[in-house]
């Protein structure tokens, strides 16, 4: 079993290195770097130079997808555009060394079993891609925190099932979803010898996740008391202090014998 966390964010290109160093300094062995308003890594020697980095320091790279993704869109236009994406950020990807690209698969529209079929189609395109391509990345969908978009803890199981595509556990939009989280449920749900993990404090309404925020320390220590310890975890903390909470969740962990 192994436990490493890292922050949701890199920076730019340019102090990418001396973040990681500086990561690697405070305990961080996991990082995500967030493409989520558009891949910014252009240059390929840009990218080999900041995975060689994260190589050297032992720290495992992921990638968050651009937010403007709609596997589901009434227009072919937007999804040609949102696969597109996707494959941009596993063309860098694969540069960086990263495991997964982390993205939001989509919004249900008027009908949900025919927004998982066509989710699920889409994905197997883009899984071709990547096979035709023999990149190592992973492509992992996200559990999703908000009623009316597509993601529950069911879904993204059933299309890891199918597809055999990867996944990200999102804790905090579990419990905006769902008003609890069943952790009973998630394991049953997910017998994966690996877990990527998302994990914030977050404040949610009746229609689920309304805003990240700072992690307090009895939502870590709930976390860590029900997460399994037979597998190897990657937590990124995405609240607005995730430098901090990412810090706490470190010391935290000792104290649950991670």
């Amino acid at each position: 079993m192994s436990i490493k966390f890292g922050p949701a964010g890199l920076g730019s290109v340019k102090t990418a290195e001396r973040v990681l160093e500086e990561y690697y300094s405070r305990g961080f062995r996991a990082c995500e770097i967030a493409f989520t308003y558009g891949v910014y890594i252009k240059k390929e020697e840009d990218a080999k130079k900041i995975g060689k980095k994260a190589k050297e320091l032992g720290i495992s790279l992921s990638i968050h997808a651009p937010y403007y993704i709609n596997l589901n869109s009434e227009e072919a236009s937007k999804i040609e555009a949102s696969k597109k994406r996707i494959l941009d950020c596993c063309r860098v990807g694969e540069i960086l060394g990263a495991k997964r690209v982390i993205f939001h698969p989509g919004y249900y529209g008027k009908n949900r079993e025919k927004a998982y079929e066509n989710i699920k189609r889409e994905i197997q395109d883009i899984l071709a891609v990547i096979k035709k391509e023999k990149w190592k990345i992973k492509l992992a969908p996200e559990t999703m925190g908000k009623v009316n978009v597509f993601g529950s803890i069911d879904e993204i199981s059933r299309l890891v099932k199918e597809t055999d595509c990867s996944f990200c556990i999102d804790f905090a939009h579990i419990l905006a979803r769902e008003k609890i989280v069943d952790y009973e449920k998630v394991r049953k749900l997910f017998l994966h010898k690996e877990w990527h993990i998302h994990f914030s404090g977050i404040i949610y309404g009746e229609k689920g996740e309304k805003k990240h925020k700072t992690t307090e320390k009895r939502e870590w220590e709930e976390l860590l008391n029900n997460l399994p310890k037979d597998k190897k975890l990657i937590i990124i903390n995405e609240s607005p202090t995730m430098i901090d909470d990412s810090l706490e969740g470190i010391y935290l962990s000792e104290k649950f014998n991670f």
